[in-house]
């Protein structure tokens, strides 16, 4: 299924210059900032996330994200999140849906959708992206997911901002990418 022209996919990430985004289903560093550009950008919004990425927010939280829809993608048709995980979330504004194909997050047809991850997941969104919002952070560092490769014959940088990590001196720019021409 194809997005409606209205709608808007944005993919959202940080990405270190050898492309990785995490390390044993956890974020390899920890920038506040990134973090506080997240929550503002993604409140109030629908989230598309794989299980994976899901199982590691509430291990880090205990709940689900506050204040959104999380739209989990997962291809076990029989997963749910735990009851108590549920309750936690309703508790702060948190809803979740469990879906099994991109094609049935499309056809809800909400009019914005940020995918936040992981690796499988930003490399089957990417082609439907309207936009990417990626942290870029000057670092080589290891990992075992990785984002997609951003083809600047497709993507074209329309906002840049550096930036310098007060709590780790890491320096990192925040990026957006509209796409200009379809894969």
């Amino acid at each position: 299924m194809i997005r409606s022209k209205n709608q808007q996919i944005i993919l959202l990430a940080a990405v270190a210059k050898n492309r990785v985004i995490g390390a044993d289903n956890d974020l390899p560093w920890h920038l506040p900032e990134d973090l506080k550009r997240f929550k503002a950008l993604t409140t109030g919004h629908t989230l598309v996330m794989g299980r994976k990425t899901f199982d590691s927010i509430v291990r880090r939280l205990g709940k689900p994200l506050p204040n959104r829809h999380s739209l989990v993608l997962s291809r076990d048709g029989a997963w749910r999140p735990e009851p108590s995980v549920l309750a936690a979330g309703s508790s702060v504004g948190a809803q979740v849906s469990v879906m099994h194909s991109v094609d049935d997050i499309i056809a809800m047809a909400e009019p914005l959708l940020y995918v936040i991850g992981g690796a499988e997941i930003y490399q089957l969104m990417i082609d439907r992206a309207t936009a990417l919002e990626i942290t870029e952070i000057d670092l080589e560092i290891p990992g075992d997911a990785f984002f997609p490769n951003i083809d600047l014959k497709v993507w074209r940088c329309s906002a840049s901002e550096l930036a310098l990590s007060g709590a780790s001196s890491l320096q990192y720019r925040f990026v957006r990418y509209d796409r200009h021409r379809e894969a």
